[in-house]
């Protein structure tokens, strides 16, 4: 199964390629997709989706899970996440992949074993269970990847991850 991990954002939107047979997994490709400043947040959106298009049609992925958004104090950042999250969405449904979200909890109880892990240890345990030489960077990146391997850990077990 070839999973597409998403971490959403509307400057920069984090994506891992993770490949997935049984408890085996390997990384086949990460990145992030930018969004230039400059332009309005309309056109930005219309980035996210031609460029999330293309690398689906790239990657053909059997999966797309995506990191579900956290509410911190500043909200109007997180509108805007969520715009850019509906897009991302779209693209997937029209490209008729089945989308599975989870929380940050999820993710990092399925990669590290303990829902209230840091950053550093969710990173440090993707590059180990994906056996890489150095942790992925940007962290938009990493955030991806550990996104990608939740999808992994949890479709192939009969533990999946519980909200």
């Amino acid at each position: 199964m070839v999973i597409l991990g998403i971490d959403p954002g509307y400057a920069t939107i984090g994506f891992g390629v993770v490949v997935s047979d049984r408890s085996n997994y390997a990384l086949r490709q990460y990145g992030v997709i930018t969004t230039p400043p400059e332009l309005a947040f309309p056109q930005r959106l219309q980035v996210i989706y031609e460029d999330m298009v293309q690398l689906m049609e790239q990657v053909t992925p059997d999966a797309m899970a995506i990191e579900e958004l956290f509410w911190g104090h500043n909200v109007t950042t997180g509108i805007g996440v969520s715009h850019a999250r509906g897009v991302i969405l779209l693209a997937a449904a029209q490209k008729g992949l089945p989308i599975h979200e989870y929380t940050p909890m999820q993710i990092k109880q399925s990669v590290v074993g303990y829902g209230n892990a840091t950053k550093h240890q969710v990173m440090d345990m993707t590059r180990r269970l994906l056996h890489m030489k150095a942790v992925a960077r940007p962290d938009d990146a990493a955030d991806a990847i550990a996104v990608a391997l939740c999808h992994a850990r949890s479709s192939t077990s009969l533990l999946r991850c519980i909200p």
